[in-house]
């Protein structure tokens, strides 16, 4: 079959642009033809990969992914594809991959009522409706079983079109059987002693990702601790304003914030501890990335992965409502016992080798084809 992908940037570090990389090649190995329409690629583009940068310009983000959309159409109606599958909402979609939370759900809890007369209001709760709306004929690849009563509940989506995915974990993020090795030698680059005590966060949208909390949790660290932390956050965002508030509070020699890479296993071997304390997160593959190489998670109970750190027992969650000083006392806590991050390591890795969060590229690979033998899902009319 000809396929066809749809999102609108993509990089090598977002977990949605890893997702969608790792599907299509899941679909490619198959032996179908993948077509990617995107405004923006960073990276090398996979062999056979028929790459279609769109053209569309405007002084909004709205307005240049309306502009898209439209693109997208016109094209596919002169060269059709068997499926469309879309990492971004938007109308025309045989298959979303439910990667955001619910739009309408955040304009009417997070934004005042006058927000939703915006135009960026009107085009983006217009995309969600077109993929969600009853009538719709698109079939929805959920990813956090979080989300689907939230969809339900604005839009009255048939349950029959939600397919609940397993998370999408890679296999290479497990702890290797040299990773003490791995570890020795990541702590030596970085200057990192015994009694060094290393918290990584990643994830690109610093903001989002509660980057600005994790600082201030370093910052409130008993002195004696707070001497042997180290911070290193890695993502793809404007580290600026988070490097003035390490500075601010008193900690900008003890955080450095580095730009996506391909080399996180090592991070995740050499710390001492994933710190992930988002505002808002819809899945969380990171926190089972770090899992499975054996790290222990701090992580808050927003993330929609945040139950597997306590099914694996891996870590530490932080309550909703969230409070700093709940996130600084765990913190304190979780530095301050190393017994209990050697059994929460132990934990985690045992977590590793039985639980079920490696086959989201298959699975998904198997519902956009309608490949019905391993589950009930109708294949797509």
């Amino acid at each position: 079959m000809q396929l066809a992908f749809c999102l609108y940037k993509y990089f090598p570090f977002g977990g949605l642009q890893r997702d969608f990389l790792r599907i299509a090649l899941a679909c490619r190995a198959r032996g179908h033809a993948i077509r990617v329409y995107a405004l923006e690629w960073s990276g090398e583009v996979p062999e056979g990969f028929e790459l279609v940068t769109v053209p569309a310009r405007a002084f909004s983000n709205a307005r240049r992914y309306a502009r898209f959309g439209d693109w997208v159409a016109g094209d596919l109606a002169r060269r059709p594809a068997d499926r469309v599958i879309g990492f971004n909402k938007m109308p025309g979609l045989d298959v979303y991959f439910a990667a955001d939370p619910c739009y309408e759900e955040k304009a009417r809890t997070q934004r005042n009522p006058l927000y939703r007369l915006s135009g960026r209001y009107r085009h983006f709760a217009a995309c969600e409706r077109a993929v969600f709306a009853p009538e719709s004929r698109t079939e929805i690849l959920m990813i956090s079983k979080m989300q689907q009563p939230i969809f339900e509940k604005h839009y009255g989506t048939p349950d029959r079109r939600f397919h609940l995915l397993p998370p999408g974990v890679s296999r290479d993020r497990r702890a290797p059987a040299n990773a003490a090795e791995i570890r020795a030698d990541f702590r030596r680059e970085f200057a990192l002693d015994e009694s060094a005590l290393l918290l990584a966060q990643i994830g690109s949208g610093f903001k989002t990702k509660g980057l600005d909390r994790s600082l201030k949790a370093l910052a409130s660290l008993p002195e004696a601790l707070r001497a042997r932390a180290r911070l290193i956050a890695i993502g793809q965002d404007d580290p600026a304003p988070f490097l003035r508030l390490a500075r601010a509070l008193g900690v900008g020699e003890r955080a450095a914030i580095l730009p996506g890479r391909g080399d996180i296993p090592r991070f995740l071997l050499g710390a001492d501890l994933l710190i992930h304390p988002a505002y808002n997160e819809n899945t969380g593959t990171v926190l089972l990335e770090a899992l499975v190489a054996g790290l222990p998670v701090l992580t808050t109970a927003v993330c929609g992965y945040a139950h597997y750190v306590r099914e694996a027992d891996g870590g530490h969650v932080v309550a909703e409502p969230f409070a700093q000083e709940a996130l600084d006392a765990a913190l304190e806590r979780m530095l301050s016992d190393p017994a209990a991050r050697r059994r929460w390591r132990a934990n985690a890795l045992r977590f590793a080798e039985t639980a079920d969060i490696y086959d989201n590229a298959e699975r998904a690979a198997d519902l956009i084809l309608g490949n019905a033998e391993k589950g009930e899902y109708r294949p797509l009319s």
